[in-house]
């Protein structure tokens, strides 16, 4: 699974010194820890997801192929 480096206390330490309250950057701090994960789990996608993907589409073709060599085959015994 594929992370997102997060300083959160780095976050923290920049917020509180631009005057936001220290509960307050704690917890935008988590908020947006949150919506990272989030993020990754559900909307990125990781190689291994472009991988598999790929892999398919490979599938795909051969089968297509396949098909189409088999449904030509039969065409050109029955006409020829």
């Amino acid at each position: 699974m594929t992370t997102i480096t997060f300083d959160t206390l780095k976050f923290v330490e920049r917020l509180k010194a631009a005057g936001i309250s220290v509960a307050h950057a704690k917890a935008e701090a988590e908020a947006l820890a949150g919506a990272f994960s989030e993020a990754l789990e559900t909307q990125l996608s990781t190689k291994a997801d472009i991988a598999h993907v790929e892999r398919e589409l490979l599938a795909v073709k051969w089968i297509t192929g396949a098909t189409f060599g088999g449904v030509l085959a039969m065409l050109l015994k029955n006409f020829f």
